[in-house]
């Protein structure tokens, strides 16, 4: 049986989903075949970079995408992880199946350094435990998650 895959999608494919795809790699062991994208392509966050760092997750070569890439690819997921790539996303011809994760940008956190980064920790706590359910699903439908 094929891995289970996987595709988040940000507006800038910068925080938000590529903290997503590196801890569903992470977590997942490699069983999951994991991509991240955005509608436009920028560079990733060194914050994002990192408070993944904090617990263990090195996700330094990862690197931004755009979409267009990956859509005529096939998902078992796509998953938006704001909200105005759930509004701007394509349909995806070959997704099994489509679901909208909305979390705060952590990018437009302001204040100190340590202020920016406890917002990117609260992002990354949410997308762990999202991640760790969605693991469990694909578990749970025999995907070997």
């Amino acid at each position: 049986m094929a891995a289970p895959r996987v595709l988040f999608l940000c507006t800038h494919n910068s925080a938000r989903s590529q903290m997503a795809e590196a801890l569903l790699r992470s977590r997942s062991r490699g069983r999951v075949e994991v991509e991240s994208a955005g509608t436009e392509k920028t560079l990733v966050r060194p914050l994002a970079l990192q408070v993944l760092q904090e617990i263990g997750i090195d996700a330094s070569a990862q690197t931004s995408k755009t979409l267009d890439r990956f859509i005529d690819e096939r998902f078992d997921y796509v998953i938006t992880v704001c909200d105005a790539a759930n509004d701007a996303c394509p349909t995806f011809p070959n997704a099994g199946a489509r679901e909208h994760w909305s979390l705060p940008d952590p990018s437009k956190a302001t204040g100190s350094e340590e202020e920016q980064l406890a917002v990117y920790r609260a992002v990354r706590v949410e997308l762990e435990e999202r991640v760790a359910a969605l693991i469990a699903r694909l578990a749970s439908r025999g995907a070997h998650a």
